[in-house]
């Protein structure tokens, strides 16, 4: 295409957020990537502005009855927002979904899959709906297609090492002198006196899980015929086959304390009723193939070699590749969604979008190499590529200098944070931005330097035999009183190795990850940090009032919007709209309370500065502290008074580590804390972590960034692949020797 027919989407005026009155043209059918440091204003044009526009006058088409269901989307402030085309936007969001939503009903994959076995399966048992563990006819009926049901937890039902006398079973209704108790002792089939681990295993089956049974017993003189059933049996149709609802909230209580969510004992976790699971093609059933690692199951579809299913399995094994072309070979289709990572999240939805047939839509991404290894993001790349090729216009939010490189088009967006952004610093190819002189051209140049020094490590933690997920049977020591990355593709088992085991040994560490920190409008980074606490103090104090007054929550609070801000105006049929309080002006407050002032400015003028302009207004020891916490992690632009719900993930993890900072002798554990983050913020992250090693605290990073992993005392690299094919250890030691070890795909990229 020649230059002469470029089409561009125009944007003229932007004000939205921080944004200076931006006005820019944005190649179509390109890739172009926006960056800058965290707070610049990246978001407000492409998604507050350009996705939001698009997605208003997409849902304009639809009737009244329609919007009334889609989320209302105000329109942007600018001037003018010119030549959009639909706009599908691929965030980091994670997928929820429940139990019944796995990675093959999401990506669509999964009815193929049914479709085929309902074609080619032998013997036949039916539709493809039969195949389906959401469809009544096809779910096991046992556990409603979750393939979980409540289990008696044996470890806390049977002590094995004591014989009935002594009180073997621990269940209530077995207590010393019990009737239940009396009975299995009655029935003669036991001996009393025997520890249950002596006994041989018909016994034991007898004993615990033994069908209901008449067995005649001497009562009295009189000889009587009772019905005695396994201990596990009778509790289990007593308690878990009953509807709780009957039960009393004594006996919930009494009997609780003994279920356990398990794998159900009908389909062994499979969902499907035993007639589905009988049909099966080339060996095996479709909850076999469901639970193959995606790698693998392409592997045994393209053997399936059967005329009638060849079109099925075509569109099975292309659908298959995008997951392997984007490093998700390691997943199963029987993967819930609610356990895939954001990264993972983000890559299942681009993987929907590549096997659509749209073009000419403009796709756009948030920070898409977020949780991928170096060596995967050429794939990722190649993705951005093909939909371009497409015929898409391709927009990226991003802080990757490898992603960077790919674009057609770069906005660099800046110079700085907040107040100090909202301009776009150069825009132009990716040769234009090193020389640019901008914050990210000049990181961009910076080579890459290895720690020399590693600091010693006082003690180590260990994690013994961790076999859980994909871990082979993996031990290692964790030093302390240093700085360990621990690192490895997407897949290799880095997450489970500390989210999971090492956490589980060690409660007590401080845990500071991406999950949303406030959920509701009236937390801010003041409430959530404490500051406001000693604001309200200084305020009362000044004015010589009740320090409730200060507060939108409590006394404080305008009564016209009850210190939301905001009156939420219901038009029936009309989408409902949210309207800025005429009574406080949005300012949440009532007006008394506006009118009292600390050093000239009011409760409300305190909220809306951000944390750097509140740095400079205070000189309160303990708020200046907290301040300073959030400075240095990078959050001197965001508003005192900013609902947290509208805070990305990277910016909930690092408010979450700035009210956490002052601690010592502790175990801190980080996961991937460089998301969102600039390459120039990186440095003052490391800064942080080095201070927290200083002062005497343990520090674990799970992280792909490669500054960080160069900086690090200590590197444990997990892999050497994703899925079954990690789960190892394949180095441990200090950055210095890992470029030299052959099997680690991490020091290739270090070197």
């Amino acid at each position: 295409m020649t230059e002469l027919n470029q089409e561009y989407i125009v944007i003229t005026g932007a004000r939205e957020n921080n944004l200076k009155d931006v006005t820019l043209r944005i190649p179509k059918r390109k890739i172009t990537i926006f960056t800058g440091v965290s707070g610049s204003g990246k978001s407000s044009i492409v998604f507050d502005t350009i996705a939001a526009e698009s997605t208003r006058l997409l849902n304009e088409n639809f009737s009244m009855f329609v919007r009334n269901f889609l989320p209302r989307v105000p329109q942007p402030d600018a001037d003018a927002i010119e030549n959009l085309s639909m706009a599908v936007i691929v965030d980091q969001k994670r997928l929820g979904g429940g139990s019944h939503s796995t990675m093959g009903t999401i990506t669509d994959i999964s009815p193929i899959l049914r479709l085929l076995f309902s074609r080619a399966g032998k013997p036949y048992v039916g539709q493809a709906n039969m195949f389906s563990f959401n469809d009544p006819q096809g779910m096991c009926p046992d556990c409603n297609g979750l393939g979980r049901s409540l289990v008696v937890d044996m470890d806390k039902a049977i002590d094995m090492s004591k014989s009935l006398n002594e009180g073997a079973i621990l269940f209530p209704d077995y207590k010393a002198g019990s009737f239940d108790l009396s009975m299995q002792i009655e029935s003669g089939s036991f001996d009393p006196d025997k520890k249950l681990i002596d006994y041989t295993d018909e016994e034991l089956e007898l004993l615990l899980h033994g069908k209901a049974r008449k067995v005649e017993v001497q009562f009295a003189g009189k000889s009587m015929n009772i019905t005695v059933e396994g201990c596990i049996e009778k509790f289990t149709n007593k308690y878990i086959k009953r509807d709780v609802k009957t039960m009393s909230e004594r006996t919930q209580k009494a009997v609780a304390p003994y279920i356990i969510e398990g794998t159900c004992s009908s389909c062994r976790g499979a969902r499907l009723s035993e007639a589905t699971l009988s049909c099966k093609l080339n060996g095996y059933n479709i909850a076999d193939l469901s639970a193959m690692e995606v790698g693998q199951l392409i592997r045994v579809a393209r053997e399936i070699d059967d005329p009638v299913a060849a079109p099925v399995i075509k569109s099975l094994t292309d659908r298959l590749q995008h997951l392997v072309d984007i490093g998700l070979d390691y997943l199963t289709l029987d993967r819930e969604t609610d356990t895939l990572s954001g990264g993972e999240s983000q890559r299942v939805k681009m993987v929907k979008h590549l096997s659509g047939s749209l073009v000419d839509v403009t796709y756009i991404f948030d920070e898409p190499s977020v949780g991928l290894h170096p060596r995967d993001v050429h794939r990722l790349n190649e993705l951005l590529q093909k939909l371009r090729d497409k015929g898409n216009t391709v927009i990226v939010v991003e802080h990757d200098p490898d992603v960077i490189k790919v674009a057609d088009h770069i906005v660099d967006v800046g110079p700085y944070a907040g107040s100090r952004g909202g301009n776009v610093v150069f825009e132009g190819s990716f040769p234009g931005l090193l020389e640019s002189g901008t914050l990210t051209g000049n990181h961009m140049k910076r080579p890459l330097e290895l720690k020399q020094e590693s600091r010693q490590p006082s003690g180590k933690l260990s994690v013994k035999n961790a076999k859980l997920h994909n871990l082979q049977n993996v031990s290692v020591d964790i030093p302390t009183g240093v700085l360990t990355v621990v690192t490895g593709v997407a897949g290799s088992g880095k997450s489970t190795l500390i989210n999971d085991v090492f956490l589980s040994s060690h409660p007590d560490a401080i845990v500071i990850d991406q999950s949303a920190v406030g959920v509701s409008t009236r937390s801010n980074p003041a409430t959530y940090t404490g500051i406001m606490d000693d604001v309200r103090k200084a305020f009362a104090t000044a004015n010589k009032v009740n320090q409730g007054l200060f507060s939108f929550n409590s006394k404080g609070a305008c009564e016209n919007c009850g210190g939301q801000g905001v009156i939420s105006i219901d038009l029936s049929f009309l989408d409902s709209v949210e309207l800025p309080c005429e009574a406080c002006g949005g300012r949440r407050f009532k007006e008394v309370v506006l009118e009292y002032k600390l050093n000239g400015k009011s409760i409300a003028d305190v909220l809306e500065m951000t944390v750097e302009q509140a740095l400079e207004f205070f000189e309160l020891k303990e708020v200046v502290r907290k301040l300073q916490a959030l400075s240095d992690v990078g959050l001197n632009y965001i508003t005192l008074g900013q609902p947290l719900s509208t805070l990305s993930g990277g910016e909930c993890q690092r408010i979450k580590l700035a009210s956490e900072l002052h601690k010592k002798g502790s175990i801190y554990v980080m996961d991937e804390p460089t998301t969102g983050l600039h390459m120039s913020d990186i440095g003052h992250l490391l800064e942080i972590m080095n201070r927290l090693v200083d002062t005497g605290n343990t520090v674990i990073v799970i992280e792909h960034n490669l500054e960080v992993i160069s900086q690090a005392d200590w590197i444990i690299d997990m892999g050497p692949d994703g899925g079954s094919k990690g789960g190892q250890v394949v180095f441990e030691g200090v950055p210095t020797a890992i470029v030299h070890e052959e099997k680690s795909i991490t020091g290739r990229y270090l070197k």
